[in-house]
């Protein structure tokens, strides 16, 4: 699976972004797909989890109530619609796709799309 992240960009605090990521090949709704991000000088954190099937998703804390996955396995395709944005939200985000029923650890994807960077200015 190789995945291509987009939508990423410079906004103020309390706007909104939609981050997509498209996949090739034709076994994407067999994956669950998740978003990460990464600040400078920080590690790489889970932010949000979709199952295969969009049934089950979770989210990190930090982002609870504010972001959320969507997937359309039709358009082989993953969102994080993020809303109230925050400073602290910059990063670089990643998608990725794994084929564990449901998890949260970076170490259990097994794909990765290359990073759109977020910039939120206070």
């Amino acid at each position: 699976v190789q995945l291509q992240a987009s939508g990423g960009g410079l906004v103020q605090a309390g706007d909104s972004l939609r981050l997509s990521c498209a996949a090739s090949g034709r076994t994407f709704s067999s994956y669950a797909m998740g978003w990460f991000r990464q600040a400078p000088g920080k590690e790489r954190e889970f932010v949000a989890f979709i199952n295969w099937s969009g049934i089950t998703r979770l989210y990190a804390d930090s982002v609870k109530c504010r972001f959320t996955i969507s997937r359309d396995n039709a358009k082989n395709t993953v969102y994080l619609q993020m809303n109230s944005l925050k400073p602290e939200d910059t990063a670089i985000y990643y998608c990725a796709a794994s084929d564990r029923m449901i998890t949260r650890s970076r170490y259990e994807y097994d794909y990765w799309g290359q990073g759109t960077q977020v910039t939120v200015s206070s």
